[in-house]
């Protein structure tokens, strides 16, 4: 009687522990492909670049660096750049003050004063928000959980990661294309409605953006969710925007497939006299869309490949629903 009670109390802490180990996305979920514009606003002031100054570039010249990230002037935090210009307009010195972070650790930074016309001068780029496109990947009908992307939202001066203080998605209508060349990724150009809100971003990472898709669901159809080891080497195809808003699909061929990457998972070329017409490849505000096989979802594009348009690399479907569950965490 010892040993069975021993062994129930056991199983019953099994039970316990492992469902905080499990994903709870939905095995069927709304295939995407919407055309989408994104806008984040930045926990911190990022510096993009710089001006002259008096024919001097003072503010580099005083130590700052591109991709610092401006957090406190004269020891007063702020988070935008309305707040950075209260401060400095405040100042009486012919010095300001700036604590900023570099790469994790906080420096501070002295920047001359300059008045021209009764302005202040900084000699600084700056933004505390990013406004872009990409492409609707996922929504998990049980959970309104949405994923795009399938890689993390970057600054294009400094390469680095955006961490976010808020976001959200929004409709945004594909206007035209630039083809994509040897030397150069091309890019969708778009129509910006960021009053016609779809959903809340909650997180950038390096998978994707997630949040709470707050548009409309009802009607959308639903596509079966594919292991990483059904996918195949062969064909399968891609759904995006080329034309306002009109999703249509497009033949690929995946050509390899690496169990190993973190996002890197499915090499494959475009096949689509189509699309190669209208793109010349993969283009900037692709990224997120659905990757379709057999009749299920098994990734999504992510990135372009410079020197060989008609190749590009896409994520495992399952890795961005795994990451979107995580969005409490």
């Amino acid at each position: 009687m010892k040993l069975k009670r021993k062994l129930l109390v056991f199983i019953s802490i099994l039970l316990v522990i492992l469902p905080f180990n499990a994903y709870a996305y939905s095995d069927k979920i709304i295939l995407g492909g919407d055309n989408i514009g994104i806008s984040v606003k930045t926990k911190e002031i990022l510096i993009i670049g710089f001006y002259k100054v008096n024919d001097k570039f003072i503010a580099s010249d005083a130590g700052f660096a591109i991709g610092d990230k401006i957090v406190k002037v004269n020891d007063t935090k702020i988070s935008n750049i309305e707040s950075l210009v209260s401060e400095i307009n405040e100042t009486n010195s012919n010095e300001i003050k700036i604590t900023i972070n570099r790469d994790g650790e906080e420096k501070e930074i002295f920047l001359p004063i300059v008045k021209e016309d009764n302005i202040i001068k900084t000699g600084l780029f700056i933004k505390d928000q990013i406004t872009g496109i990409g492409t609707l990947t996922y929504i998990d009908p049980e959970t309104k959980i949405f994923g795009s992307l399938g890689h993390e939202i970057v600054d294009n001066k400094t390469g680095k990661i955006i961490d976010i203080l808020s976001g959200y998605i929004f409709n945004s209508d594909v206007t035209g294309t630039i083809k994509s060349t040897i030397t150069k990724t091309g890019e969708k150009r778009a129509i910006f409605k960021q009053n016609e809100i779809k959903g809340y971003i909650e997180k950038n990472t390096k998978t994707g953006i997630f949040g709470e898709y707050t548009g409309n669901i009802e009607g959308k159809s639903l596509i079966e969710v594919a292991e990483k080891e059904e996918i195949k080497l062969g064909p399968a195809k891609i759904y995006t925007v080329l034309d306002n808003n009109n999703i249509k699909e497009f033949n690929i061929n995946i050509i390899k497939i690496n169990l190993e990457s973190n996002t890197k998972n499915i090499l494959f070329e475009i096949v689509d006299d189509k699309l190669m017409n209208e793109t010349n490849g993969v283009i900037k505000g692709m990224s997120g869309s659905p990757i379709v096989q057999n009749n299920k979802i098994v990734g999504a594009v992510t990135h372009a490949i410079v020197n060989d348009n008609t190749k590009g690399y896409g994520i495992f479907i399952t890795t961005m629903l795994e990451e979107g569950e995580k969005k409490g965490e």
